[in-house]
């Protein structure tokens, strides 16, 4: 006899971006494309990755092209940087500074993390236009060495002072960012400075903090409105009037009643039979 064992594979999540339908402007029928492109053609554009070289150059060559295709549509940057080198993050910031000295404003909006060169990108944007989740958080330090630098003792004094140069005129940057002082905005970069998102609002690095607005609901139609379902002893519906005195029956559909009935029920609840 010959026995056959079968062995279940683990669910795997899929790793490859995510396709969507889209129909470009003429066409007849749709066409899927990845999940990133879909969202460049609105002109909005992730950034969730640690910024090197390769990134930078995807990113810069993606704001130029959003250029190229409008200068009076506004592009909207979403954030979440663990981290970035510091050139390359400079490319980025100083591609962005001159998109928006053409005219083309940019939105920011932290929506986990922004570590380091990506605090500066996030208060890059469009003043006005620079927004955070609530529970996003800011982190702004001192840049160092990209990678590890070896050589004579007079060529690492040589990197160190250039490291120092840099450090500075990414203060001065800083400080055109938040409006805060040289001397202050040095003190506070001696650590590792962490905001929150109320913070950075105070701090000038950001403006606005999104909040949600409890409450707030977009009925179907007109036809059947149940309101926001807020805790409360009272809820209100749409054509709801003053319950029905003690042994009258009401009609269902009447206008500007509710649905009650006295009938016989064994359901518990009243509830109007048609």
């Amino acid at each position: 006899t010959t026995s056959l064992s079968v062995k279940r594979m683990p669910i795997m999540m899929p790793t490859q971006e995510p396709m969507v339908p889209y129909r470009a402007p003429g066409s007849s029928y749709d066409q899927f494309i990845g999940l990133q492109s879909r969202q460049l053609r609105d002109r909005k554009l992730w950034i969730a990755r640690y910024i090197d070289e390769e990134a930078s150059n995807s990113i810069i060559s993606s704001l130029l092209y959003l250029q190229s295709e409008s200068d009076k549509e506004d592009i909207k940057l979403y954030l979440n940087i663990p981290g970035a080198n510091l050139r390359p993050a400079l490319a980025i910031y100083d591609v962005i500074s001159e998109l928006k000295a053409d005219g083309v404003k940019i939105a920011t909006t932290n929506i986990a993390l922004c570590a380091g060169m990506g605090s500066l990108i996030a208060g890059a944007g469009t003043k006005g236009m620079r927004y955070s989740l609530p529970n996003a958080r800011f982190l702004l330090q001192k840049t160092g060495m990209d990678q590890v630098f070896q050589g004579q003792a007079t060529d690492i004094a040589l990197e160190v002072r250039n490291i120092k140069k840099w450090n500075e005129l990414m203060n001065v940057e800083i400080s055109k960012v938040t409006g805060q002082s040289l001397e202050r905005i040095d003190n506070d970069l001696k650590r590792d400075f962490y905001l929150s998102s109320e913070e950075a609002v105070r701090y000038g690095l950001i403006d606005e903090v999104l909040l949600p607005m409890p409450g707030k609901r977009t009925p179907p139609s007109d036809v059947v409105d149940l309101g926001s379902f807020q805790s409360g002893s009272e809820q209100k519906y749409q054509r709801e009037g003053p319950p029905p005195a003690e042994g009258q029956q009401q009609q269902p559909g009447a206008p500007g009643q509710g649905m009650f009935s006295n009938g016989n029920d064994d359901d518990g609840p009243k509830i109007a039979k048609g």
